[in-house]
């Protein structure tokens, strides 16, 4: 991706958040250049890869499979005696025509939270013993308080408010519903690992590759430089 298109997509999400009173620890307003400044006492932001994100997949096609989003908190799989957390929670923002990739996690179970704006589509499967998508069997669902059961590929539509717990094995993909405009997306989970805990069906990149033609607004979570 350009690093024009990252800024533009960043400052999309960042308008989001204001919009739907989703407020922002202080630092996610760190310029590039006062990244530069800042110590070890940020240790936590860097080694659990707090603040923006995006990703397209590496198929460079962010404006079709791809989105940007926040890590709010986290801890570390790698580093649990130091940053023991064992919970997660990020922000996501998703214009019309975005497609999330279809993928399950090992290790995590999240909550999916329409913050605001438009529908979200999430398409549920199961997944078989060798971990291949599960074409026939009926998927438990568990949102807000209710449970039942929903035919394999069904797309559950979540409003401003609503929620959908996605379980381990469990795949999905989202995009938004055609018509009702970009949403904003919360994520409460356990730990999150991208290196480690996605399986993507078929099988694609997580972090785009940059090409820089103007300034970065924001450094993104595997930008940091090293604390002085």
């Amino acid at each position: 991706m350009k690093r024009s298109e990252i800024n533009k997509a960043l400052k999309e999400l960042e308008s989001a958040c204001q919009k739907y009173s989703c407020f922002l620890p202080p630092f996610c307003h760190f310029t590039p250049q006062e990244w530069e400044e800042k110590g070890h006492e940020y240790d936590e932001v860097r080694d659990c890869l707090l603040g923006w994100d995006i990703t397209d997949y590496g198929l460079g096609n962010f404006d079709k499979a791809g989105f940007s989003l926040i890590t709010l908190r986290n801890g570390n799989l790698k580093q649990k005696d130091k940053y023991p957390k064992p919970y997660a929670e990020k922000l996501l923002y998703l214009k019309e025509g975005q497609y999330a990739w279809n993928h399950f996690h090992w290790y995590k179970q999240e909550d999916i939270i329409n913050r605001g704006g438009g529908n979200v589509l999430l398409r549920v499967y199961n997944s078989l013993p060798n971990e291949e998508m599960d074409y026939v069997t009926d998927v438990t669902i568990y949102s807000d308080g209710r449970k039942y059961t929903v035919p394999a590929g069904t797309q559950i539509r979540l409003s401003p408010g609503e929620s959908l717990t996605v379980t381990r094995g469990m795949y999905h993909d989202f995009e938004v519903e055609k018509g009702t405009g970009a949403v904003l997306l919360g994520e409460v989970s356990q730990c999150n690992d991208d290196e480690c805990d996605n399986r993507m069906l078929p099988p694609v990149g997580r972090f785009p590759a940059i090409e820089e033609d103007e300034p970065a607004y924001r450094l993104l979570c595997f930008e940091y430089p090293k604390a002085k």
